[in-house]
Parts: structure tokens; C-alpha cells; sequence
């Protein structure tokens, strides 16, 4: 039995908070097609997108290069001006547009808008990042019940001092979704990624892992670049959500899969 025939529980009245990638979105990927199909079926998809691949793109175009540290991109003032332009303008709308024209209703918009995420700068060397430290998702229940999918780019307001000038901090796609995924208390939290799941030390699959492996994973130096982001945002949303999923998206009916009886990818709790 395909991902797409897998058996479906009946839909919670939860949300299912989708995190896409950029490097998820390819020629044989469902993706867009699955958040169609589930918000048919009367669940309650909200997709967090990222956009880093792009924003690179568009910065060396202005001979400007990325610097990363500990995977997480350094953002001065001109950088932070090409990811919001990048991430709630040009990929925001063009996901937008695509679950439109396959039939789906859908509303973009950023972690700025309805001061939906908040956040403080993570540190100097990082410069205009920022750790989320507080939700409030009136914006995004509001999108659902009127019945859009939220498609959602990663960008917070800094938490303000008294008399403080608001500023816009760039935030980690999947810390974003892992704090969304919990405020909204939801059903399930998938990352689609461009790896099989999480692996072990002999690049074997691991279909499923306590939030302590994962921790070890992570502290052993087995998970690390881009893998340990999800799974740390995954540990953070787990006593709210229901489960939490990192699969492959680029398999055709990945998301139909991980929240039916497929075994794919790597469940987390």
C-alpha cells in the first residue's frame, strides 16, 4: 500500500504544522498537492517555508557571500534586507500562487505579522538572528478558520525595551516551526527534508527515537549540520504535539505518508 492509500486517522480538529524546505521542492515531490488533499480531507495544514538556497543566490548576485556559524547564516543589516525580500516576498508568494492553482486556499504572510513570532538576538557573532522566545498565533488560528492554509515565512520582531525602535530578526526555519507546532498545540509536526530521516552512525535509518537518543545523537556528533536544528525543534514542540516527523519531501505523497501508516522517515517520541 502507497503513502498516498495509507490509512488516515480522522482528522483531530489539530493543526498539522508542515515545514518545508527549499531543497525539498523538486520535479517528482507531492508536496504542494498533499497540503491540497489534507486541507480537502478538513485538516488543518499551516506550512513554515524556508528559502536559504535562494537567499545565497540572490546575495552573490550583489557579490555579496554568505557566512554560516554553527549553521546558522550571519545577518548584518544588507543581508537581513535580501532575507526578508527573499523569504516573505518572492518564495512566500510563489508557494502562495502554486496551492492556489491546484485548488487549495492559502494565505501568506510572515512571523512579523500580528507580532506572531518574537524574538532575541541569539548573539553579536550572528548578528540580526534571533531565538524565538514567545508566540502568539491569534493570526494564524484566525488564516485556519477562515480556511487558508498559512504559509508562513520565518522572520520575528525583536521583543522591545520600553521606548525601543522595533527591528526584524532573521529566524531559523525550523526552530520557527518547532515554536509554531507548540503554541498551536498540533497534531503533528513534520519536517520535510532532503535526507532519508534521521541516521545512525553507520548511515542506517533510524525510524524511531526517543527524545533522549536524540539528544545523544546530537551530543555524540552523529546528527549534526542542518539535522540538528529539526531535531531540536522537535524535542521543544514534543510536550505539546502529538508526534513529530522528519522524512524525505522530495518522495512523491512524503507528508500523506508520515501522517498515515506509512513507515518512512524518522519519528521522534
Amino acid at each position: 500500500m502507497g503513502p498516498e492509500s495509507s490509512p488516515r486517522k480522522a482528522p483531530s480538529g489539530r493543526p498539522v504544522v508542515v515545514k518545508i524546505g527549499g531543497s525539498t521542492l523538486g520535479s517528482s515531490d507531492t508536496t504542494l498537492d498533499d497540503l491540497v488533499r489534507l486541507q480537502c480531507r478538513g485538516a488543518i495544514p499551516v506550512v513554515v517555508h524556508g528559502g536559504g538556497n535562494i537567499i545565497s543566490q540572490w546575495m552573490e548576485r550583489s557579490n555579496t557571500f554568505p557566512r554560516f556559524v554553527r549553521g546558522l547564516r550571519v545577518t548584518d543589516q544588507p543581508t537581513l534586507e535580501v532575507v526578508t525580500a527573499v523569504l516573505a516576498g518572492l518564495v512566500n508568494k510563489q508557494l502562495v500562487a502554486a496551492i492556489q492553482a491546484k485548488g487549495g486556499r492559502a494565505l501568506g504572510f510572515s512571523g512579523v505579522d500580528g507580532g506572531l513570532l518574537q524574538a532575541e538576538v541569539v548573539s553579536e557573532e550572528l548578528g540580526l538572528v534571533g531565538d524565538v522566545v514567545k508566540v502568539c498565533p491569534d493570526v494564524v488560528q484566525q488564516a485556519a478558520q477562515a480556511g487558508y492554509i498559512p504559509v508562513i515565512a520565518p522572520l520575528a520582531i525583536k521583543t522591545l525595551d520600553e521606548g525601543g525602535e522595533p527591528t526584524i530578526l532573521n529566524v531559523n526555519g525550523d526552530t520557527a516551526a518547532g515554536a509554531i507546532a507548540a503554541a498551536l498545540m498540533a497534531e503533528d509536526l513534520v519536517f520535510l527534508t532532503d535526507v532519508a530521516g534521521v541516521m545512525d552512525s553507520s548511515r542506517r535509518l533510524i525510524p524511531r527515537v526517543s527524545p533522549q537518543q536524540a539528544r545523544a545523537l546530537i551530543s555524540g556528533g552523529v546528527a549534526s549540520g542542518g539535522m540538528i536544528p529539526k531535531i531540536e525543534a522537535c524535542i521543544r514542540a514534543l510536550p505539546h504535539v502529538a508526534s513529530a516527523h522528519i522524512v524525505d519531501g522530495r518522495k512523491p505523497g512524503a507528508l500523506l505518508g508520515a501522517l498515515g501508516a506509512s513507515t518512512m522517515g524518522t519519528r521522534i517520541g
